[in-house]
This record gives C-alpha cells, sequence and structure tokens, in this order.
C-alpha cells in the first residue's frame, strides 16, 4: 500500500476511519478524547529528516508539522507526515487514517476534515489548532489536484 521511500505507518490500513469511530464513540469528555489522540500520535512514526525534507511544512500551526505524499502507481496517493506536538501528531493521525490510499477525485469529492466533524474532534480544539488543521487540508487538496492533473 506505501511506496517504499516514504515512511509507511498504520493509519488509513490498520488504523481504518471505523476503528476511530469505535474508538472515539463511547468518549464524551474531552480529556478523553486528548488522551486518545496522544496515544494515536505514538503510533504515528517519526519520519526521517531527509523526508520532512522532501515534505511541506505546514504554515500556520502551533507546532512545527510536515505533511508529504507520493502518487502511488495505481493512481492513489500516500501520504506521511510528522510533528512536534503531541496533540498535533495525534491530528494527524485522524487526518492520515481519513485520506491515506484515496484516488485524487475521492479527496476532492469530500472535505479530508469531516471525520474530525464526525468523531467530535474540531469542536473543542484552540483556534491556532483549528487554523493548523485547515492549513493540513488545504494541502491535502493541493495534494489531490496535483496529482489530478
Amino acid at each position: 500500500m506505501t511506496s517504499p521511500a516514504f515512511a509507511g505507518h498504520p493509519f488509513g490500513a490498520t488504523v481504518t476511519q471505523e476503528t476511530l469511530r469505535e474508538l472515539f464513540g463511547p468518549l464524551t469528555l474531552w480529556e478523553e478524547k486528548y488522551r486518545q489522540l496522544i496515544l494515536l500520535g505514538k503510533q504515528l512514526p517519526a519520519l526521517e529528516d531527509s523526508l520532512k525534507a522532501q515534505a511541506q511544512e505546514i504554515a500556520g500551526c502551533e507546532n512545527r508539522v510536515w505533511l508529504g505524499h507520493a502518487l502511488l502507481p495505481d493512481g492513489r496517493l500516500h501520504f506521511y507526515g510528522d510533528s512536534e506536538g503531541r496533540i498535533v501528531r495525534g491530528l494527524l493521525a485522524v487526518l492520515l487514517t481519513a485520506i491515506e490510499g484515496k484516488r485524487p477525485q475521492q479527496l476532492l469529492a469530500a472535505d479530508p476534515l469531516a471525520l474530525f466533524d464526525e468523531l467530535g474532534l474540531r469542536a473543542q480544539l484552540s483556534a491556532s489548532r483549528s487554523q493548523g488543521l485547515t492549513a493540513l487540508r488545504d494541502a491535502v487538496i493541493q495534494a489531490a489536484r496535483q496529482a489530478e492533473a
């Protein structure tokens, strides 16, 4: 599913959108969701510096965050990323779950952040984290448009 040249991760393959729905569904307190985000972030492998250099550093985020992508031979996109912040790593893990392995047309047809709303994760985010999430969504859409061209 992933290109050997890029960092692999479990999001979108082992950790699916359904997995996240089951994980976050019973959680009602923001502190519980916060803890779960940190645990998800721990499952995201750190990117080597060479991959960070190839990835786009996303402006507008509270912590440094990188998002990279590669077009796979079958036309799907592989995304990878990293962040210095524990919560942001968790948010990135949710985003990767929503976008990994999709075709550009699929990414352009639906909001990459819809899963965040479904899981109740956007409402409690600080303004700077919300801004960073929007910047990540814009980077995903840009990557999809680039791959489609």
